[in-house]
Protein backbone atom coordinates (compact mmCIF):
# COMPACT_ATOMS: atom_id res chain seq x y z
CA UNK A 1 0.00 0.00 0.00
CA UNK A 2 1.25 3.47 -1.05
CA UNK A 3 1.79 6.06 1.58
CA UNK A 4 3.74 8.56 0.61
CA UNK A 5 0.78 11.03 -0.43
CA UNK A 6 -0.68 10.67 3.15
CA UNK A 7 2.08 10.51 5.23
CA UNK A 8 3.04 13.66 3.09
CA UNK A 9 0.04 15.67 3.59
CA UNK A 10 0.15 15.44 7.40
CA UNK A 11 2.17 19.29 8.43
CA UNK A 12 -0.92 21.23 9.63
CA UNK A 13 -0.62 25.14 10.28
CA UNK A 14 -1.86 26.15 13.71
CA UNK A 15 -5.11 27.56 11.88
CA UNK A 16 -6.09 24.34 10.69
CA UNK A 17 -6.01 22.85 13.96
CA UNK A 18 -8.43 25.70 15.84
CA UNK A 19 -11.71 24.99 16.44
CA UNK A 20 -15.26 25.93 17.70
CA UNK A 21 -15.30 28.11 21.16
CA UNK A 22 -18.32 26.36 22.54
CA UNK A 23 -16.52 23.39 25.21
CA UNK A 24 -13.62 24.42 24.48
CA UNK A 25 -13.65 27.98 25.89
CA UNK A 26 -13.89 25.76 29.65
CA UNK A 27 -11.81 22.72 28.95
CA UNK A 28 -9.91 22.06 30.59
CA UNK A 29 -11.44 23.31 34.10
CA UNK A 30 -10.17 20.25 35.96
CA UNK A 31 -6.81 17.35 36.12
CA UNK A 32 -6.86 15.16 33.07
CA UNK A 33 -5.84 11.96 32.39
CA UNK A 34 -3.24 10.49 30.29
CA UNK A 35 -2.78 7.07 29.78
CA UNK A 36 0.00 5.40 28.31
CA UNK A 37 -0.95 1.79 27.62
CA UNK A 38 2.67 0.38 27.68
CA UNK A 39 5.28 -0.15 30.07
CA UNK A 40 7.72 3.44 31.26
CA UNK A 41 10.55 4.05 28.91
CA UNK A 42 8.96 3.83 25.53
CA UNK A 43 8.65 6.41 23.19
CA UNK A 44 4.48 6.52 23.98
CA UNK A 45 6.05 7.18 27.43
CA UNK A 46 8.70 9.58 26.56
CA UNK A 47 6.25 11.69 24.29
CA UNK A 48 3.29 11.67 27.16
CA UNK A 49 5.84 12.97 29.86
CA UNK A 50 7.14 14.78 27.56
CA UNK A 51 3.35 16.82 26.41
CA UNK A 52 1.90 15.87 29.81
CA UNK A 53 4.21 18.39 31.85
CA UNK A 54 3.76 20.71 28.90
CA UNK A 55 0.27 20.89 28.89
CA UNK A 56 -0.49 20.68 32.74
CA UNK A 57 1.99 24.60 32.21
CA UNK A 58 -0.50 25.85 29.92
CA UNK A 59 -3.81 24.71 31.35
CA UNK A 60 -3.14 25.45 34.88
CA UNK A 61 -3.90 21.98 35.57
CA UNK A 62 -2.69 18.36 36.38
CA UNK A 63 -2.19 16.12 33.31
CA UNK A 64 -1.60 12.75 35.24
CA UNK A 65 0.64 10.32 32.92
CA UNK A 66 -0.76 6.80 33.63
CA UNK A 67 1.10 3.83 32.86
CA UNK A 68 -1.50 0.87 31.89
CA UNK A 69 0.33 -1.77 30.71
CA UNK A 70 -0.92 -5.29 29.20
CA UNK A 71 -2.30 -7.46 26.82
CA UNK A 72 -0.09 -5.50 24.19
CA UNK A 73 -1.81 -2.02 24.77
CA UNK A 74 -5.66 -3.54 25.01
CA UNK A 75 -6.09 -3.02 28.99
CA UNK A 76 -4.73 0.47 28.73
CA UNK A 77 -7.02 1.75 25.63
CA UNK A 78 -9.95 -0.18 27.04
CA UNK A 79 -10.22 2.09 29.91
CA UNK A 80 -9.98 4.93 27.56
CA UNK A 81 -12.70 3.26 25.69
CA UNK A 82 -14.99 2.83 28.91
CA UNK A 83 -14.38 6.83 29.58
CA UNK A 84 -16.63 9.41 29.41
CA UNK A 85 -16.01 11.49 25.98
CA UNK A 86 -14.93 14.73 27.62
CA UNK A 87 -11.51 15.30 26.92
CA UNK A 88 -10.63 14.25 30.54
CA UNK A 89 -9.48 10.82 29.97
CA UNK A 90 -6.64 10.90 26.78
CA UNK A 91 -4.76 8.01 25.06
CA UNK A 92 -0.98 7.71 23.80
CA UNK A 93 -1.01 4.98 21.74
CA UNK A 94 0.92 4.06 18.93
CA UNK A 95 0.77 1.61 16.00
CA UNK A 96 1.15 -1.37 17.76
CA UNK A 97 -2.63 -1.20 18.04
CA UNK A 98 -2.47 -1.81 14.40
CA UNK A 99 -0.09 -4.74 14.50
CA UNK A 100 -2.03 -6.23 17.27
CA UNK A 101 -4.96 -6.11 14.64
CA UNK A 102 -3.07 -7.83 11.75
CA UNK A 103 -1.93 -10.79 14.56
CA UNK A 104 -4.75 -11.34 16.48
CA UNK A 105 -7.43 -10.46 13.69
CA UNK A 106 -9.48 -8.61 16.07
CA UNK A 107 -9.33 -5.79 18.74
CA UNK A 108 -11.48 -5.91 22.32
CA UNK A 109 -12.64 -2.69 20.37
CA UNK A 110 -13.18 -1.11 17.32
CA UNK A 111 -10.64 0.53 16.21
CA UNK A 112 -12.33 2.96 14.45
CA UNK A 113 -15.90 3.71 16.65
CA UNK A 114 -14.38 3.24 19.65
CA UNK A 115 -11.78 5.95 19.72
CA UNK A 116 -11.48 9.58 18.72
CA UNK A 117 -8.61 10.82 16.44
CA UNK A 118 -7.34 14.01 17.94
CA UNK A 119 -3.25 14.63 16.75
CA UNK A 120 -0.39 12.43 14.90
CA UNK A 121 2.50 13.13 17.39
CA UNK A 122 5.80 11.96 15.10
CA UNK A 123 7.27 8.55 13.94
CA UNK A 124 10.19 6.69 14.98
CA UNK A 125 12.21 4.72 11.85
CA UNK A 126 12.94 1.70 11.99
CA UNK A 127 16.07 0.21 10.53
CA UNK A 128 18.21 -3.35 10.32
CA UNK A 129 21.30 -4.08 12.16
CA UNK A 130 23.73 -6.39 11.31
CA UNK A 131 27.38 -7.78 13.49
CA UNK A 132 30.10 -6.68 12.07
CA UNK A 133 31.25 -9.64 11.49
CA UNK A 134 28.22 -11.17 8.98
CA UNK A 135 28.52 -10.74 5.18
CA UNK A 136 25.87 -8.03 5.24
CA UNK A 137 26.41 -4.33 4.40
CA UNK A 138 23.78 -3.13 2.09
CA UNK A 139 20.37 -4.62 0.98
CA UNK A 140 21.90 -6.55 -2.19
CA UNK A 141 24.93 -7.95 0.25
CA UNK A 142 21.53 -9.15 2.44
CA UNK A 143 19.80 -11.07 -0.59
CA UNK A 144 22.93 -12.20 -1.56
CA UNK A 145 23.55 -13.83 1.87
CA UNK A 146 19.84 -15.13 2.40
CA UNK A 147 19.97 -16.71 -1.30
CA UNK A 148 23.80 -18.36 -0.89
CA UNK A 149 22.22 -20.15 2.61
CA UNK A 150 18.09 -21.12 2.71
CA UNK A 151 16.94 -21.06 5.76
CA UNK A 152 19.90 -20.33 7.28
CA UNK A 153 20.19 -16.40 7.92
CA UNK A 154 18.33 -15.21 11.05
CA UNK A 155 17.28 -12.22 12.35
CA UNK A 156 15.74 -10.87 15.01
CA UNK A 157 12.98 -8.34 16.28
CA UNK A 158 11.24 -6.17 18.80
CA UNK A 159 8.63 -9.75 19.32
CA UNK A 160 6.45 -11.50 17.37
CA UNK A 161 3.54 -9.09 16.00
CA UNK A 162 5.65 -5.51 16.61
CA UNK A 163 6.23 -3.07 14.14
CA UNK A 164 10.01 -4.35 13.68
CA UNK A 165 8.53 -7.77 12.70
CA UNK A 166 6.10 -6.39 10.37
CA UNK A 167 9.06 -4.20 8.83
CA UNK A 168 11.51 -7.18 8.24
CA UNK A 169 8.61 -8.81 6.77
CA UNK A 170 7.84 -6.33 4.27
CA UNK A 171 11.23 -5.82 3.16
CA UNK A 172 12.24 -9.18 2.84
CA UNK A 173 8.81 -10.05 0.82
CA UNK A 174 9.40 -6.94 -1.65
CA UNK A 175 13.45 -8.24 -2.09
CA UNK A 176 12.34 -11.68 -2.48
CA UNK A 177 14.62 -13.73 0.07
CA UNK A 178 13.71 -15.46 3.65
CA UNK A 179 15.23 -15.29 6.83
CA UNK A 180 13.83 -17.04 9.81
CA UNK A 181 12.48 -14.71 12.51
CA UNK A 182 13.48 -14.75 16.35
CA UNK A 183 10.90 -12.53 18.22
CA UNK A 184 12.61 -11.24 21.48
CA UNK A 185 10.74 -9.07 24.02
CA UNK A 186 12.05 -5.80 23.24
CA UNK A 187 14.09 -3.91 21.02
CA UNK A 188 16.74 -3.66 23.90
CA UNK A 189 17.84 -7.20 24.26
CA UNK A 190 17.75 -7.71 20.46
CA UNK A 191 20.61 -5.08 19.57
CA UNK A 192 21.94 -6.38 22.51
CA UNK A 193 22.25 -9.68 20.97
CA UNK A 194 23.22 -8.21 17.13
CA UNK A 195 25.95 -6.41 19.47
CA UNK A 196 27.05 -9.36 21.07
CA UNK A 197 26.76 -11.65 17.62
CA UNK A 198 24.73 -14.19 19.10
CA UNK A 199 22.40 -13.03 16.49
CA UNK A 200 23.58 -11.90 12.63
CA UNK A 201 20.68 -9.11 12.29
CA UNK A 202 18.40 -7.47 14.31
CA UNK A 203 15.11 -5.31 12.34
CA UNK A 204 14.79 -2.71 15.69
CA UNK A 205 13.67 1.11 16.27
CA UNK A 206 16.50 3.15 14.16
CA UNK A 207 17.17 4.88 17.59
CA UNK A 208 18.78 2.34 19.61
CA UNK A 209 21.38 1.46 16.81
CA UNK A 210 23.04 4.94 16.18
CA UNK A 211 25.51 4.84 19.27
CA UNK A 212 27.03 1.29 18.02
CA UNK A 213 27.18 2.29 14.57
CA UNK A 214 29.27 5.21 15.63
CA UNK A 215 31.49 3.54 17.70
CA UNK A 216 31.83 0.76 14.89
CA UNK A 217 30.21 -2.06 17.16
CA UNK A 218 27.80 -2.81 14.14
CA UNK A 219 26.66 -2.18 10.84
CA UNK A 220 23.13 -0.55 9.46
CA UNK A 221 22.23 -2.06 6.39
CA UNK A 222 19.19 -0.02 5.92
CA UNK A 223 16.54 2.53 7.18
CA UNK A 224 12.71 1.42 6.40
CA UNK A 225 11.62 5.30 5.85
CA UNK A 226 11.71 7.44 2.44
CA UNK A 227 13.97 10.05 4.03
CA UNK A 228 17.39 9.10 6.00
CA UNK A 229 17.42 9.15 9.40
CA UNK A 230 19.10 12.22 11.58
CA UNK A 231 20.56 10.10 14.10
CA UNK A 232 21.80 7.86 11.01
CA UNK A 233 22.85 10.15 8.37
CA UNK A 234 25.19 7.89 6.24
CA UNK A 235 22.82 4.96 6.26
CA UNK A 236 20.84 5.15 3.26
CA UNK A 237 17.56 4.15 2.85
CA UNK A 238 15.95 0.49 1.60
CA UNK A 239 14.20 2.29 -0.93
CA UNK A 240 17.23 3.80 -2.01
CA UNK A 241 18.66 1.11 -2.30
CA UNK A 242 15.60 -0.20 -4.50
CA UNK A 243 12.76 -0.90 -2.82
CA UNK A 244 10.19 1.50 -3.58
CA UNK A 245 7.80 2.62 -2.28
CA UNK A 246 8.86 1.39 1.32
CA UNK A 247 7.43 3.47 4.02
CA UNK A 248 7.40 1.84 7.44
CA UNK A 249 7.38 3.54 11.50
CA UNK A 250 6.53 3.70 14.26
CA UNK A 251 3.85 6.39 14.52
CA UNK A 252 2.51 7.87 18.28
CA UNK A 253 -0.72 9.86 18.30
CA UNK A 254 -3.02 11.00 20.62
CA UNK A 255 -6.30 9.63 20.88
CA UNK A 256 -9.73 9.44 23.29
CA UNK A 257 -12.80 8.12 24.07
CA UNK A 258 -15.75 8.09 20.97
CA UNK A 259 -17.85 10.66 20.30
CA UNK A 260 -15.59 13.56 22.04
CA UNK A 261 -17.22 16.92 21.40
CA UNK A 262 -15.02 18.49 18.49
CA UNK A 263 -14.16 21.97 19.55
CA UNK A 264 -12.67 20.38 22.59
CA UNK A 265 -10.98 17.65 20.46
CA UNK A 266 -9.81 20.66 18.33
CA UNK A 267 -8.37 22.75 21.07
CA UNK A 268 -6.52 19.92 22.26
CA UNK A 269 -5.05 19.39 18.84
CA UNK A 270 -4.05 23.13 18.41
CA UNK A 271 -2.41 23.55 22.23
CA UNK A 272 -0.34 20.41 21.47
CA UNK A 273 0.84 21.41 18.22
CA UNK A 274 1.86 24.27 19.78
CA UNK A 275 4.16 22.22 22.10
CA UNK A 276 5.66 19.94 19.49
CA UNK A 277 6.66 23.30 17.46
CA UNK A 278 8.69 24.16 20.54
CA UNK A 279 13.13 23.84 19.54
CA UNK A 280 13.27 22.82 23.00
CA UNK A 281 10.61 20.01 22.67
CA UNK A 282 11.73 18.80 19.47
CA UNK A 283 15.35 17.95 20.68
CA UNK A 284 14.15 16.56 23.95
CA UNK A 285 12.19 13.87 21.25
CA UNK A 286 15.03 13.25 18.79
CA UNK A 287 16.99 12.09 21.02
CA UNK A 288 14.53 9.49 21.71
CA UNK A 289 14.26 8.98 18.56
CA UNK A 290 10.67 10.73 17.46
CA UNK A 291 10.54 12.87 15.04
CA UNK A 292 8.25 15.35 14.56
CA UNK A 293 5.28 14.51 12.16
CA UNK A 294 1.92 16.22 12.31
CA UNK A 295 -1.21 15.26 11.53
CA UNK A 296 -5.30 16.48 12.11
CA UNK A 297 -7.76 14.39 13.46
CA UNK A 298 -8.99 13.52 9.54
CA UNK A 299 -5.59 12.78 8.61
CA UNK A 300 -4.80 10.55 11.33
CA UNK A 301 -8.67 8.26 11.01
CA UNK A 302 -7.29 8.19 7.46
CA UNK A 303 -4.05 6.42 8.76
CA UNK A 304 -5.43 4.12 11.25
CA UNK A 305 -8.08 2.82 8.62
CA UNK A 306 -5.33 2.51 5.99
CA UNK A 307 -2.61 1.24 8.52
CA UNK A 308 -5.29 -1.44 9.96
CA UNK A 309 -5.81 -2.61 5.88
CA UNK A 310 -1.99 -2.73 5.95
CA UNK A 311 -1.37 -5.00 8.90
CA UNK A 312 -3.73 -7.49 8.15
CA UNK A 313 -2.54 -8.28 4.80
CA UNK A 314 0.94 -7.95 5.80
CA UNK A 315 0.04 -10.66 8.39
CA UNK A 316 -1.73 -12.87 6.36
CA UNK A 317 0.69 -12.94 3.62
CA UNK A 318 3.49 -13.51 5.93
CA UNK A 319 1.89 -16.07 8.69
CA UNK A 320 2.69 -13.72 11.12
CA UNK A 321 0.54 -15.39 14.31
CA UNK A 322 -0.03 -14.59 18.30
CA UNK A 323 1.82 -17.23 20.21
Amino acid sequence: MQRRPLLATLCLTAAALAGGPAAAQSYPNRAVRLIVPYGTGGGSDILARQIGAELQQAWGQAVAVENKAGASGNIGSMEVVRAPADGYTLLLQNSTMLTNLGVQGKLPYDHEKDLTPILLLGVTPIALAAHPSADVSDLKSLVAAARAKPGGLAYGSCGIGTPQHFAMELVKQKAGFEAAHAGYKGCVPAVTDVVGGQIPLAMVSANLLAPYAKAGRLKVVGVTTPRRYALLPDTPTFEEQGLKPLDFSTWFALMGPAKMPPDVVARIAADVSRILDKPAVQANLSSAGVEPLRGDAAALARLIREDAARYVALARAAGIKAE
